[in-house]
């Protein structure tokens, strides 16, 4: 525990699933910027990269109400970024006690340890609360969630809904980055691996979302704080691609042979959750009231091919 944190002016931010892609950006922002203090917290142990400095980390389970309380009761922070979540979609459905522990019960608690410090909250949510039969979509928009997790989701939108302080959700969809200590991968990733290792990789035409870069996720998601916007906010990339779109683009930046990029649908993946189709947000509020302005999916993948560099030559 960092005292120097406890005895700062600046505003606190309370970061959950710090160890994740996502979490670690919000710290990362943070630590930049300058604006805030952050307490970045996990169930685990940290996974930040060691040479960070200027923020506290707290072991943090938050199906644990007992360490969600005593947490918010140290560090009182004047806002909650709650980021952590159960998002292996295929796995809530199959473990849906777990998800709805840890998407539910878990949030309940960080709803009330942000009750207790007056926090704001902003809470991250997700497209598939929608069933992709008229997307993209906007925050009025009607949700209808096909899977287990999106059911979750929807359901604790509703929670936060009721929060009696000030509120935000931030709706995104398909974050895709790198980050210290990752495990799990995503889609220019893994495309840039298999054609590298000369395989023949499947992607489906048939599934539309406009991807997210991870650090404009983070960058959204600190204007909410900036601004003190409340409401439902759809924060995320632009352009509405495919996964075959998106391989074909991938190869092409990194000069990859095509070839090896198959197109196929939906139909043929046995997936254990259904997916929406077509889904992707429309960010027109986002742009307007916060001034957010997202990379393209090429620039993102420019700035995902510098971090590899970078890493690989710390390496």
């Amino acid at each position: 525990m960092d005292i120097n944190i406890l005895k700062s002016e600046k505003p606190k931010v309370l970061i959950t699933g710090a160890n994740g892609l996502l979490g670690q950006k919000i710290v990362k922002k943070i630590l930049i910027d300058g604006k805030y203090d952050a307490i970045a917290t996990g169930r685990g142990p940290c996974r930040l990269p060691g040479e960070w400095e200027g923020y506290d980390f707290e072991q943090m389970d938050i199906t644990n109400k007992k360490e969600v309380m005593e947490v918010f009761k140290i560090y009182a922070p004047q806002y909650v970024i709650h980021a952590a979540s159960m998002t292996d979609v295929d796995r809530c459905e199959v473990n849906r006690h777990s998800c709805f522990e840890q998407n539910v019960t878990g949030t309940q608690h960080i709803i009330e340890g942000s009750e207790a410090c007056k926090s704001h909250l902003i809470f991250l949510s997700t497209d598939f609360i929608f069933d992709g039969k008229n997307g993209p979509y906007n925050e009025e928009d009607q949700p209808n969630p096909l899977n287990y997790y999106g059911k979750t989701k929807l359901e604790t939108e509703k929670l936060v809904q009721n929060y009696p302080y000030k509120w935000s959700i931030v709706r995104t969809n398909l974050v895709y980055g790198t980050a210290h200590d990752m495990s799990r991968s995503n889609i220019i990733l893994w495309v840039k691996k298999g054609l590298e290792q000369h395989k023949v990789l499947e992607l489906v035409d048939d599934q539309f979302r406009t991807p997210t870069l991870a650090e404009d996720l983070a960058e959204g998601c600190l204007l909410m704080a900036d601004k003190g916007a409340t409401g439902i906010f759809n924060i995320s990339g632009e352009e509405l691609l495919t996964p075959y779109d998106m391989a074909l683009m991938t190869a092409m930046f990194f000069g990859l042979d095509r070839e090896g990029i198959q197109k196929t649908d939906s139909s043929h993946f046995g997936q254990v959750a259904a997916r929406p189709l077509r889904t992707g947000l429309i960010i027109t509020k986002a742009k307007e009231i916060l001034g957010f302005q997202p990379k393209s999916f090429e620039d993102g993948i420019g700035i995902l091919a510098k971090q590899i560099k970078l890493a690989d030559y710390k390496t």
